[in-house]
């Protein structure tokens, strides 16, 4: 399978599980948990499914999982047309919260450069 071929399988599969936890799983634990990414193994007997959600919910979207995995597998292999359906799963993909606290330190570090700035510029003429 080239490059490309693979990269359609996983957005494929991301697709498919994005839209069984839509429209398929009614678990409550599972309503604000967003698929980010899918890595399908060579011969598509692994699925590893990236997911983010608020962090303080990472423990019961991974029970949630869990408990799910069976009935999302199910689902996955009737919606897609492949010889097997794969062994799910599920990672917790924190590059949203990474990215999150990147950019609220860059803030933090632009509005202490205002504020020295700001400074400088009160003090008048003196250097």
């Amino acid at each position: 399978m080239t490059k490309q071929g693979n990269r359609k399988v996983n957005e494929q599969a991301r697709e498919v599980i994005a839209s069984i936890l839509l429209f398929d799983i009614a678990d409550p634990r599972l309503a604000l948990v967003t698929i980010t990414g899918c890595e399908v193994s060579y011969d598509r007997s692994v699925a590893t499914v990236f997911y983010t959600t608020d962090p303080e919910d990472y423990a019961e979207a991974e029970a949630a999982f869990a408990q799910a995995k069976g009935r999302i597998r199910s689902l996955m292999a009737k919606k897609l047309s492949w010889r097997v359906a794969p062994e799910l799963r599920f990672r917790l993909d924190t590059s949203v919260d990474e990215a999150e606290s990147i950019a609220i330190a860059l803030a933090a570090e632009r509005s202490r450069g205002a504020e020295g700035a700001a400074a400088d510029g009160a003090g008048g003429g003196e250097r």
